[in-house]
This record gives structure tokens, sequence and C-alpha cells, in this order.
């Protein structure tokens, strides 16, 4: 069995990543997610283990000393990272996995898995960004302002992407994602054992 591709999705803030996400799982199969852990507070509505592993600071820094996380960031102010031992195991099974992480730690993960695949979702505008931020109502104009500015400095990493998707429509953001997925698996450094076997025949 071959292993999986490891694909690294990341965005500023109010950018979708998450609702692209979850469309995607609805129509794609064999593609796994791997839940990152987080020091933040639950937003209404997330779930423990679905949308993220809720957890103090102690047990994330724990985590870190026991190398059972792959990579992780400080984003203001909380611990975000990415659990080690489900995405190898996913990996090994043959299942694609998708990692929703911040560009920090997309660039980390790039340094331990150099064939994964990097996707960057952009937004439209700046000003759609933050008009978005401002519908969600979950925050202050002060963390507004200053999820912006982390945004404006995301974007100096997109160019180290290898795809750069623009969420203005949603469905077709989820189309170019699953594009995205199709094409690295058709690429000619994954296909080349197929290619020597026929022509050994």
């Amino acid at each position: 069995m071959s292993k999986g591709l490891l694909f690294v999705v990341s965005a500023p803030a109010g950018c979708g990543k998450d609702t692209i996400l979850e469309q995607l799982f609805k129509v794609t199969e064999n593609v796994g997610y791997s839940v990152s852990a987080t020091t933040r507070a639950p937003r209404e509505g997330e779930v423990n283990g679905v949308h993220y592993h809720f957890m103090n600071r102690e047990q994330f820094e724990q985590m870190i000393k026991d190398e059972a996380v792959l990579e992780y960031t400080e984003y203001c102010g909380n611990y975000y990272g990415t659990p080690r031992k489900a995405v190898e195991d996913m990996l090994n099974e043959g299942k694609d996995v998708i990692l929703k992480i911040e560009v920090e730690g997309a660039m980390n993960i790039k340094r331990l898995f150099p064939e994964c695949c990097l996707v960057f979702i952009l937004p439209p505008s700046m000003q759609e960004l933050e008009r978005r931020l401002r519908k969600r109502g979950t925050e202050t104009e002060e963390k507004i302002i200053e999820r912006t500015a982390q945004a404006r400095e995301e974007l100096k990493f997109a160019e180290n992407y290898d795809y750069l998707i623009v969420n203005g429509e949603l469905s077709e953001a989820v189309d170019d994602l699953k594009a995205v997925i199709s094409a690295e698996k058709l690429r000619k450094t994954r296909c080349m054992a197929k290619l020597a076997e026929l022509r050994a025949e």
C-alpha cells in the first residue's frame, strides 16, 4: 500500500478555510483531517476533538516536551500545534491528510515532510476580509484590527506555498482545492512506479 499524501492548508483568520474544508470532506473520499491542538478558548459551537483539541498551557507544553507534536506555534497569545501520532497513522494507512495550520507551522511541516503540498487561501480583498471578521461577531474591534494586521504579515509567506486559492465563491474554492489534490496525485514523480510497471510488460 502506498503512503498517503500530506496537504497543508493555511489562511488568515476570516478567509473561510474551515468552511472550505468542511465542504471538501463532504465530497471527497479517503482524505483525513488532522485536528489541531490549541490553548485558545472554544468559540460558540466548537466541539472538543472535532474543531480542535482544546487544552491548557501546561498540557500543551507537556506535549512539546514529549515530542508529541509535529509542529507548534504561538499565535495571538495561544499555542497551536499538530499532534504527531494521528497524522503518521493516517499516512501509513494510505490516507491523504489535510493539516489546517498557521504559516509558521506550515514552514516547519515542509522541513519535516519536503514532499508535502502547501495550499494558501487568499481573501478576495483586504476590505472583504475585514467585513467577514466583523460579520462573525465573535471579536472586539481591537481584536479585528489585530487580526487584520496579522493577515498582512501572513500574506508575506504566501509566495512560499505551492498553490494559492482565492475564496470569493465558496463552491469555486472547494472545487479548486479538490483540483489541487487530484493534480498532486497525478504528479509524475508519484506515478513512476506505474510507468515502470507498464514498461516491463
